[in-house]
């Protein structure tokens, strides 16, 4: 038995959700308490009971962008699909990219918009390690622009098969979004609305926010049997001097910080320095994978992850082995829905 069999799992494919809930606040909460063991079954909409005055809540602002490509081989016709990762500021893009044949550098790809009608061309110039390469659109639009109009929403492939629905354009993207740069959306964001940030604020929880461009490593299922040997990919994030004197007030005053999400989590430890938060701006490769110690994250609100994967990990290294694997039992047990568009866990 390797050491990620460990961190398996079987679960029916019933309970992955496939579609949001109506209203967001909606979802089922799973409240996981590590000093008494106790599992407690509640709604996201419950909040503002289930954290006290004087908490503060971080939240990822970053944007998920119209990622996903479709498109057609210049020379061959044939089909080819991808997803754009990032930009630099010369307009040079990384994506990754899956098509029939072999592509080589030089290679070019007439981007379709949603219509399926032709667009623009792509050009590939670079094959880099991990499958990834470095191309460049023939347009003089912004990046942000052309991803617009033509991409489609990166749903993960449990989704529908990766198929968006016009829904998708809104419900697959945080109600506080700003930073436009993810390929995924920051899943436990999901949850929150307007109403709800408000009733968090008028109960004296106060809110905060860092930025985390969900990258590379999300569509990469972990193929190595010892977690030491897997290699994070870095992902670009930012804490800002706000929320360093937001979460340093907080954690003076004895209030908890509670991270929103695991990508929330990651670039919060990434930015502490003797357990104080201190602004940073950069990239993180941080596997927070057993023995880490948790530095200055209280709680973790988080929904249900993939078997095998890092974030399952993360997961379990915060809220406690056994007690994280017991509460998974109780939440497929209770049919509690899974993955992008499910339920969440609150884990105090």
């Amino acid at each position: 038995m390797s050491e990620l069999d460990h961190y398996d799992y079987v679960l029916p494919r019933e309970l992955i959700a496939q579609r949001p809930l109506k209203n967001r606040a909606d979802a089922r909460l799973l409240v996981v308490n590590r000093r008494s063991g106790e599992l407690t079954h509640a709604h996201v909409r419950d909040l503002p009971e289930q954290l006290g005055v004087g908490d503060c809540l971080v939240l990822n602002d970053t944007r998920v962008v119209a990622a996903r490509l479709i498109g057609r081989r210049s020379q061959t016709g044939g089909r080819w699909e991808g997803l754009f990762l990032s930009v630099d500021d010369e307009g040079f893009w990384k994506i990754i990219c899956k098509t029939r044949g072999k592509l080589s550098p030089g290679d070019s790809v007439t981007l379709m918009d949603r219509q399926a009608r032709d667009d623009i061309e792509l050009w590939l110039l670079e094959k880099q390690a991990g499958g990834v390469w470095i191309a460049r659109p023939k347009s003089k639009e912004s990046s942000w622009a052309i991803l617009e109009r033509i991409g489609r929403v990166p749903l993960p492939n449990y989704i529908r098969r990766g198929e968006m629905v016009d829904e998708d354009r809104q419900r697959y993207q945080t109600v506080f979004a700003h930073d436009p740069g993810s390929a995924a959306a920051p899943t436990a964001g999901l949850h929150f609305s307007e109403r709800l940030l408000t009733q968090l604020q008028a109960k004296g929880i106060e809110t905060a926010t860092v930025t985390l461009h969900v990258g590379l490593d999300t569509f990469r299922p972990v193929k190595v049997d010892t977690l030491a040997d897997h290699q994070m990919h870095s992902e670009w994030c930012q804490v800002g001097d706000q929320t360093v004197e937001a979460v340093n007030r907080c954690r003076e005053r004895e209030g908890r910080v509670v991270a929103v999400g695991t990508t929330t989590l990651r670039t919060l430890e990434t930015a502490v320095v003797d357990h104080r938060l201190r602004p940073f701006s950069g990239l993180t490769d941080l596997f927070i994978r057993p023995p880490y110690q948790f530095q200055i994250t209280d709680a973790l609100l988080t929904n249900f992850h993939l078997p095998r994967s890092t974030l399952l990990v993360l997961v379990r290294t915060f809220g406690g082995d056994e007690l994280i694997q017991h509460a998974y039992d109780e939440a497929i047990g209770e049919a509690y829905r899974f993955y992008s568009y499910g339920d969440a866990m609150l884990i105090l």
